[in-house]
């Protein structure tokens, strides 16, 4: 999968929703997604980088993509519904659903936790995909094959001292995977976890302020893995933990 070359029209007439789209790894997943055929619809909270990432796609001549803006940690479960029934409005059915947008929180020891910070981390990487995919799936059910990807990390499986709040959260994320990937194991909609891996990324640096990050992959170095389980390839795979280095 690591080494997975992808065909040209992998992903064409496809639907697919990405968050956290306006940089990192959810930025070069909208415009890979979109250089192999997709129509992708761009949700993040910061206008002006999903507007780049717009341009950047359609200068390229690759599909129209769409823009929601959204601040997942405000977002009500009525505004998921809204969106839902805009995308089927719009596009019918949705094929994919990238659950990339998360908070890193604070590192430090158990004992000194913020509250106030652990629920923003818990509503952005837990709450949020709950509503969001809860709000979708109705709209994905009409879609031939369809992909739900969450987001995980090493520390969602396997916890490491000092990353309680992030590493909580992910341990939450692999369980509704789990629970999902279960429910729809018999239709057309798979479920799996996608661990990134170490790369080049804001979230990253914030974390690891004293690395190099010329000794990191960038995001567009782990795309195969995010391909493969995008497309059609992957079909009957669900319920899996995947690294994507």
């Amino acid at each position: 999968m690591l080494e997975y070359q992808a065909k040209k029209d992998l992903l064409n007439n496809k639907t697919i929703l990405v968050t956290g789209a306006g940089d990192g790894i959810g930025r070069s997943a909208a415009i890979t997604f979109a250089k192999h055929g997709a129509t992708v619809i761009l949700l993040g909270r910061t206008v002006k980088k999903l507007e780049a990432v717009y341009d950047e796609i359609e200068q390229a001549g690759y599909p129209k993509p769409a823009i929601v803006p959204l601040d997942l940690k405000g977002a009500s479960e009525q505004n998921y519904k809204d969106m839902a029934d805009t995308i089927e409005e719009q596009f019918g059915h949705l094929d994919g659903l990238l659950h990339n947008a998360s908070l890193l929180g604070i590192l430090g020891p158990f004992e000194q936790i913020s509250m106030s910070s652990i629920e923003d981390v818990m509503q952005v990487n837990v709450y949020a995909k709950i509503m969001m995919t809860k709000a979708l799936l109705p709209v994905m059910k009409k879609a031939p094959n369809a992909s739900i990807l969450f987001t995980s990390s090493s520390v969602g499986r396997k916890s490491r001292a000092f990353w309680g709040e992030y590493s909580l959260s992910k341990f939450a994320t692999e369980g509704l995977m789990q629970l999902l990937a279960h429910e729809y194991e018999d239709t057309a909609i798979r479920v799996n976890t996608i661990n990134p891996g170490s790369t080049r990324t804001e979230m990253r640096a914030t974390a690891y302020p004293a690395e190099d990050p010329q000794t990191l992959k960038t995001p567009e170095d782990i795309m195969p893995a995010y391909l493969y389980l995008m497309g059609d390839d992957a079909n009957g795979v669900t319920g899996q933990q995947i690294n994507a280095q």
